[in-house]
């Protein structure tokens, strides 16, 4: 089973001072879906920057299957830990499924051409993230919302362990957050672990097993989304007046003016 373990981590995060009573010590565990929740500038892209090893972290260590991950080869590690970024720069002009077939490179050999299967896993990604039509298409000629679809097939089609997704339902209307969203509990059912960063309490609320609060002025918390997703906990977090309903059974959070 994969685990994602930190062990007294603290992110480098520019401009914020070294406090080591709020390292993270905790496991992303296979079939877990975790919410990363906080104001902004609190450091969650950071962190999801410093899980893939993009960023070294301030303090403490990550293990990935009990192996830290600086001991593991960066193709290794390309196989089983994916993130999906924010914000998706254009490297250089290319189709979507091209783009998509990027997700494929961890698996291939030094030039090694892609296969039947790669071509098949990345065609089955964007077929699965409602992208058919734009297959040929530019890259830098569709929509933010697109781009950020085209972004996570590519995620799809490399196929990870562990699945780091940095503001999932950016760009997106409400019919493809759905769609989204159910793609990733898709994986945690897979026995994959996700974990994403969010801005919306609600989305976290619904659709998260487990969530990490970074708060800007205490120690974190992290655990059941359950138990942790209270007006209490998240009123200080935001530092916002909340009201609380419940839809489906699961808690419904509103800002109060």
């Amino acid at each position: 089973m994969t685990t994602l373990t930190l062990t007294q981590l603290l992110a480098a995060i520019p401009n914020k001072p070294r406090q080591s009573e709020y390292a993270l010590s905790l496991t992303f565990k296979a079939g877990q879906m975790w919410g990363i929740l906080g104001p902004n500038g609190v450091g969650k892209t950071t962190l999801l920057h410093t899980l893939a090893a993009l960023k070294v972290p301030a303090l403490g260590a990550i293990e990935l299957n009990h192996q830290p991950i600086t001991s593991l080869h960066r193709l290794k590690l390309a196989q089983q830990i994916g993130i999906m970024f924010q914000e998706h720069q254009d490297g250089f002009p290319a189709t979507v499924l091209e783009t998509v077939l990027l997700g494929r490179f961890p698996h291939l050999s030094p030039w090694e051409m892609e296969n039947e299967q790669d071509l098949a896993l990345a065609h089955a990604a964007i077929d699965r993230l409602d992208l058919s039509p734009f297959r040929e298409r530019a890259l830098n000629s569709l929509s933010g919302g697109e781009r950020q679809r085209a972004a996570l097939a590519t995620l799809m089609a490399q196929s990870p362990d562990v699945w780091l997704v940095d503001e999932p339902t950016n760009h997106l209307d409400l019919h493809y957050q759905v769609a989204v969203m159910g793609l990733l509990a898709e994986q945690a059912n897979l026995n994959k672990v996700v974990v994403m960063s969010l801005h919306d309490v609600n989305v976290a609320a619904q659709w998260c097993s487990h969530v990490l609060l970074l708060y800007p002025d205490r120690p974190p918390i992290w655990g059941d989304a359950k138990t942790l997703l209270t007006q209490q906990n998240l009123e200080p977090l935001y530092r916002q007046k909340l009201a609380m309903t419940r839809l489906n059974g699961k808690p419904l959070f509103v800002p109060v003016a």
